[in-house]
């Protein structure tokens, strides 16, 4: 077990104002891997003021300079992707493998990305008689979330430090250690004192201070929407911009135009892309929609599709679900399954209850629930679990209006025959991201949400954009 007792303000590892601590549990054997500072509001503004003071000098160097420190941060986080990737799995559950590739690989490529788009990014345009600039916007508030912890802290941290921001970070508290690790590569970077600082703590406590501080200018959050809603509050009392990626409830509407082969694989794919991570994914494929018609047909290959999956150890090679990351999100899960099962949709496969073969750890059977309807309450609120809904619908336009049927718009997806039919449905999809059968996920491309799921994006050159201002000055 490692004892955490500093956090990292002004590029230096400082003792915080309290002694409290919060244990950081370990999802594969429910044991405690780690402690970490609980941290106050002092710890904060301590934080931003360092961030405050250093910003003046990051902001004025020449974005190559700037983007030399974040490619050698993501030169950093690639030497140490074995031990973050294990830290990673114990914490969230995610298998080894898909830690090193997702979890650690996609958060290299976000600095690297990151670092390549501060240098080719054009700031300035001569608009009629005025020279409109882009400016670093100035503190940036970072609160991240447990599911893809790096991966998210690398979406706000790299893109506002390479856009000439300096950043005040607040990871989870249910998945911190890799953040631990990200300071200490920074560190050796040598990365100038104040750009970065890294506080430890609960969002009620340290994320409500950060997003009421005054030396803070703009809040990046993710999380839930009951979360962003509060971050939005009592930021607006200092009329910070706030940018939100929070919860989704996507929708994977498969096609009646589908041949069997087609229709096997859009079917059996869907389940890989509803269960990521254990389901632990905002933006995962969480509601099936599938033709009447075809209902009997699709049962038959979610219930082999699911029955085959492996739960167990994440280190194992043959696991293809881990744990959850935490005994409440364990219990939480298996609430929503008892409730789906009490409102009366089919069980296909899992129920609640332990898999089978473990004995510890927060582990949830992999659920498939079909002749779910939208009134459900497992087709409408975000489970953050292995757990699939099954719609059955009539035609084209009702599964668009089902698609489009809850207050969550983050990602989706269409498999037709068609492909110019599968892209005009993604066009009516109120959500941010739609993969047309089975397109992959693009790291470079703007991630975010419509309606409920967030407030501006991630990634790529809108990622970039989002800290920065627009100044427009008359010549």
């Amino acid at each position: 077990m490692t004892n955490y007792k500093q956090i990292y303000i002004n590029g230096q590892w400082v003792t915080p104002s309290s002694s409290e601590t919060i244990e950081v549990w370990d999802s594969t054997d429910e044991s405690v891997m780690a402690t970490i500072p609980s941290c106050g509001a002092a710890d904060v503004e301590l934080a931003a003021k360092a961030a405050r003071a250093a910003f003046d000098s990051w902001a004025a160097l020449t974005p190559k300079a700037r983007a030399e420190y974040i490619s050698k941060i993501g030169d950093g986080l690639a030497a140490k992707m074995d031990e973050i990737s294990s830290a990673i799995s114990r914490e969230t559950g995610m298998s080894k493998f898909l830690s090193q590739m997702i979890q650690v690989g996609l958060p290299i490529n976000s600095f690297k990305q990151a670092a390549a788009i501060a240098e080719n990014f054009t700031y300035s345009k001569e608009v009629g008689s005025s020279l409109v600039v882009r400016e670093p916007i100035g503190v940036v508030g970072c609160i991240t979330p447990w599911n893809y912890p790096l991966h998210q802290i690398a979406a706000k941290v790299a893109f506002a430090m390479a856009a000439g921001c300096t950043v005040v970070l607040k990871p989870s508290e249910v998945a911190p250690i890799d953040a631990f690790m990200l300071a200490e590569v920074i560190h050796e970077v040598g990365l100038s004192a104040g750009v970065f600082n890294m506080i430890t703590g609960t969002g009620p406590v340290v994320g409500e201070a950060m997003s009421a501080s005054s030396n803070i200018d703009m809040m990046s959050f993710t999380g839930s929407t009951r979360a962003g809603r509060r971050v939005t509050q009592v930021s607006a009392e200092s009329v910070k911009k706030v940018a939100l990626e929070l919860g989704g409830k996507s929708a994977n509407i498969i096609c009646a135009d589908l041949d069997t082969e087609t229709f096997a694989k859009a079917v059996s794919s869907g389940v890989g892309k509803a269960f990521l991570n254990s389901g632990q994914t905002c933006s995962a494929l969480t509601r099936m929609l599938v033709p009447k018609a075809r209902l009997e047909e699709a049962e038959a290959i979610l219930t082999s599709t699911g029955n085959a999956l492996v739960v167990g150890d994440p280190f194992e090679k043959t696991t293809h679900l881990g744990p959850l990351a935490s005994a409440a999100q364990r219990d939480r899960v298996n609430g929503f399954i008892q409730k789906g099962i009490d409102e009366g949709a089919k069980l296909l496969v899992g129920g609640v209850g332990v898999p089978e073969g473990v004995s510890k750890g927060y582990y949830v059977k992999p659920t498939i629930f079909s002749n779910v309807t939208t009134s459900m309450t497992i087709a409408q609120e975000e489970i953050f679990g292995p757990v699939l809904s099954v719609i059955p619908y009539n035609d084209e336009e009702d599964a668009v209006r089902i698609a489009n049927d809850t207050v969550y718009g983050l990602a989706g997806g269409v498999w037709s025959a068609d492909k110019d039919k599968a892209i005009a449905i993604a066009r009516r999809m109120r959500t941010g991201q739609v993969e047309v059968n089975g397109g992959a996920f693009n790291p470079n491309a703007p991630f975010g949400g419509y309606k409920q799921s967030g407030v501006g994006r991630e990634y790529g050159d809108h990622g970039f954009e989002e800290f920065l201002e627009i100044k427009a000055m008359q010549l």
